[in-house]
């Protein structure tokens, strides 16, 4: 990994911030993202001093708003014209209802819109550093998620489970795609399940959500092993020309859900997101 390029999103806390320090170890040059600029600047002063490598460097945007997107994919692409490795890595789930500055549903747009439009702005510069790769962070709770196509954004009917369920799904179906449309390039996309992982998932949301992950917080695993398959999806030479697959405990494994198989509604899905992203333009 020495004079790899690494972004990972999502890297000033738990699972995110454990993928930055252990890929940091094998020497490559890390950028990674988070929304606050004082957190970001002491998680890189962190993984500096744990890691001994100096080459960490921090973007600030908050990824559910569409515009900090891309001025997050201009301010890495004017510092490097490469790209080794994108990790998708920020996700979160939200007990209420509420919509993002682009007037869409949160979860939606952070867990998945997000991710997918970061991802084809980013496209030049990991062609560019090809064989690169791509590597989205699911959920085994893709396995109760729905493709509504009628009410993707939960206008109709919302449940915090239910919608974040639903976002893990769309971003195996992303990866899956994802992988389809850049056969040839030498740029590979995957997706993974990181085990349940005790960190700070769901802690933004106060009463009986963030209870019930407390009491379930003694039968989690730690984030460096939630952080295992990621770190193994972006480094490891096992997995280099391997894509369009879903991994958990860094193995090859099937999802659950059929549906995250279903190649049409992984088609029908990246219409719908280019047009909610702006992209079809």
């Amino acid at each position: 990994m020495q004079d790899k390029i690494c972004l990972i999103t999502g890297a000033t806390a738990g699972i995110g911030k454990a993928t930055a320090h252990g890929l940091a170890k094998t020497g490559a040059t890390l950028v990674i993202t988070g929304r606050n600029r004082d957190k970001a600047a002491a998680t890189v002063a962190e993984l500096k001093a744990a890691s001994n490598n100096q080459k960490i460097e921090f973007l600030i945007a908050d990824l559910s708003s569409q515009a900090e997107v891309r001025r997050l994919a201009d301010e890495f692409k004017q510092k490097h014209d490469r790209l080794d490795v994108l990790v998708n890595n920020a996700g979160g789930v939200f007990v209420k209802r509420q919509t993002t500055v682009d007037g869409l549903e949160y979860t939606f747009a952070f867990n998945h819109l997000a991710p997918f439009l970061l991802t084809n702005l980013l496209l030049e510069p990991l062609k560019a550093a090809a064989p690169a790769r791509v590597v989205t962070v699911s959920s085994a709770a893709e396995q109760t998620g729905k493709i509504d196509f009628d009410d993707l954004q939960s206008e109709k009917r919302y449940g915090s489970f239910r919608a974040y369920s639903s976002s893990k799904l769309e971003n195996i179906l992303f990866s899956n795609e994802l992988a389809k449309r850049l056969e040839g390039t030498g740029v590979t996309s995957n997706a993974l399940h990181p085990g349940f992982v005790a960190s700070d998932f769901g802690k933004n949301n106060p009463g009986l959500m963030s209870f019930a992950i407390g009491l379930l917080r003694p039968f989690a695993i730690n984030v460096e092993k939630g952080a295992a398959t990621s770190i193994y999806l972006a480094s490891s030479p096992e997995v280099e020309v391997v894509s369009g697959k879903f991994f958990t405990k860094s193995a090859q494994a099937n999802p659950s859900n059929p549906i995250a198989r279903d190649g049409t509604i992984a088609y029908k899905l990246w219409e719908v997101s280019k047009e909610l992203t702006g992209l079809s333009a």
